[in-house]
């Protein structure tokens, strides 16, 4: 969260990489006719360039304030009623994004995280304990997460991550789904 919340004020365009740029042209396109600029939108996390990018294109957001710690105040977010909630890239911050997940009064759920990759460790910056992945899910992992916390996946996706330089990583980052997107609804 601590990323988004340094980049707030910047275009994405200027300061991502073509990684970022295409993973926001794939979550555009996945919520593509699943929600409507009328509906009030609780995107999970501080303000950050893709709901940016969704505000120019006219829909609803109210961002979780910087001061909230979400494992420690879940109810923060848990209190005002949206007809959608957004979460990408948030829960493997989060030691238990369950308490969020069971008790937001949201309809309708977009959520991304990385998936979990056989050839390296999970993210981890030693100077920044913001920016830090917990959980890195397998997808059948998140399916269960939010299934049990009472949603219905009705559509996902997998993608690759392509970086762009040479190595055994990178080759197999091409061929391995690194992100992982999901659209449910409430029971």
């Amino acid at each position: 969260m601590y990323f988004y919340a340094n980049m707030k004020n910047k275009g994405f365009k200027q300061d991502y990489g073509v990684s970022h740029q295409r993973r926001f042209e794939k979550t555009l396109t996945f919520m593509d006719g699943l929600i409507s600029t009328n509906d009030k939108i609780l995107d999970l996390g501080p303000a950050n360039p893709f709901g940016k990018i969704l505000q120019d294109k006219g829909f609803q957001i109210e961002n979780t304030p910087l001061d909230v710690d979400l494992d420690l105040n879940p109810e923060a977010v848990c209190e005002k009623s949206y007809d959608v909630m957004t979460a990408f890239e948030i829960f493997e911050h989060l030691v238990s994004p369950f308490p969020i997940l069971r008790n937001v009064k949201a309809q309708k759920l977009f959520a991304s995280v990385p998936l979990k990759l056989w050839f390296a460790e999970a993210y981890w910056n030693e100077e920044d304990i913001y920016d830090r992945h917990y959980h890195e899910f397998e997808s059948r992992q998140f399916d269960m997460l939010v299934e049990k916390a009472g949603w219905i996946i009705i559509k996902k996706e997998r993608w690759t991550n392509p970086s762009g330089t040479i190595g055994i990583r990178p080759l197999l980052r091409k061929f391995t789904s690194r992100h992982y997107i999901v659209y449910c609804e409430r029971k």
